[in-house]
């Protein structure tokens, strides 16, 4: 139907209040799906940010904002997203490229940690600084390992010797006291799995309680009593004078054996055992199990065991003779016993 003249509505000024109120909808879809656009873009920046630096820093916040900024993006929206005032967004923005003096301390961070493989935390790494004659605080260690997104891994041990009451089992004498007045009262040791692609291996290492101090070590293809036995060879064969020394393990069923028990019994050592199921009674132990296994078979995929092998003895060199230990103040195994000698 064509309209004629009179069918054609009067011309009229301005909007009806229908016809605003149409508009302000259309308005209101159309900032909505703006906004939307807006809140994904500044998540998807956030998320990329956080995953680049574990803290970003305000400075990073304000580079990024401006980025989006230049995109056409709204800034009053975007400083609501991450709850930053106006006046703190310019004042980063202008002052971007400064330095905060503290690039020479950042270089010695990243160098230690690489020196160490990776292994220390800010706390070792505060106290390597110091033994280089720079006092720091920790805080600031820790803010700057954040900003450039470097910490250890952590991880687990899974494997567990006990397999019942398969001979004798013997009190727990040392009750959790894991002082040593001095070298050689007190030993540790236990065993633990390490998968290496397809294969499994087994180490047996003595661990000193007075120092923390790795006094022998075996390698085996199975967690035998072969293993065990050869460990306290090597440790027997640097160590003469053992009389009254305690020596803690779990309830593994070769700490059990009649042979191994003999062989303590000869060199006039105490056994001891914690309870069963009771990781906490051989905490020291475990303890070094878990920072071998973050600082050197979690940072590298071995192909082989040979290649294992070859790291494990060049790690436990550097975790005697090198690894600063807190509650040692600060020193190394080996010269904590060294400094103790000379006191």
């Amino acid at each position: 139907m064509r309209c004629s003249e009179e069918t054609w509505p009067a011309k009229r000024y301005g909007k009806t209040s229908k016809e605003q109120q149409t508009l302000d909808r259309s308005g209101e879809a159309s900032q909505g799906e703006s906004g939307t656009q807006d809140s994904d873009c500044t998540a998807k920046k956030s998320e990329s940010l956080s995953r680049r630096k574990e803290c970003p820093s305000k400075r990073d916040w304000a580079l990024t904002i401006e980025g989006l900024r230049q995109q056409g993006h709204p800034l009053r929206f975007m400083l609501g997203w991450v709850k930053m005032a106006r006046s703190t967004f310019y004042y980063h923005l202008a002052h971007a490229n400064d330095t905060d003096g503290n690039d020479e301390l950042r270089h010695r961070i990243k160098k230690i940690f690489e020196d160490s493989k990776k292994r220390y935390g800010y706390r070792r790494i505060c106290w390597q600084l110091r033994d280089n004659g720079q006092e720091v605080n920790h805080k600031l260690v820790l803010k700057l390992m954040k900003e450039m997104g470097i910490r250890p891994e952590r991880r687990k041990r899974h494997y567990h010797s006990y397999k019942g009451e398969v001979g004798k089992v013997v009190p727990n004498i040392l009750q959790r006291n894991f002082k040593a007045e001095r070298p050689g009262r007190k030993w540790a040791t236990d065993v633990t799995q390490v998968n290496i692609k397809d294969k499994r291996i087994y180490l047996s290492p003595i661990l000193d309680m007075f120092n923390g101090e790795i006094i022998s070590y075996s390698i085996s293809n199975s967690p035998n009593l072969k293993m065990v036995m050869t460990m306290l060879n090597r440790a027997f064969s640097k160590h003469k004078n053992l009389d009254g020394l305690v020596m803690h393990s779990d309830q593994g069923w070769q700490y059990q054996h009649a042979k191994y028990q003999k062989r303590l019994k000869e060199h006039h050592i105490i056994q001891s055992m914690s309870r069963k199921g009771n990781c906490l009674d051989n905490a020291m132990m475990e303890n070094f199990f878990g920072i071998m296994k973050n600082e050197l078979l979690y940072v590298k995929d071995y192909e082989t065991v040979d290649d294992f092998k070859r790291d494990i003895k060049k790690y436990i060199e550097w975790y005697n003779n090198k690894r600063i230990k807190l509650r040692l103040k600060g020193m190394s195994p080996v010269k904590y016993r060294a400094h103790y000698r000379d006191l």
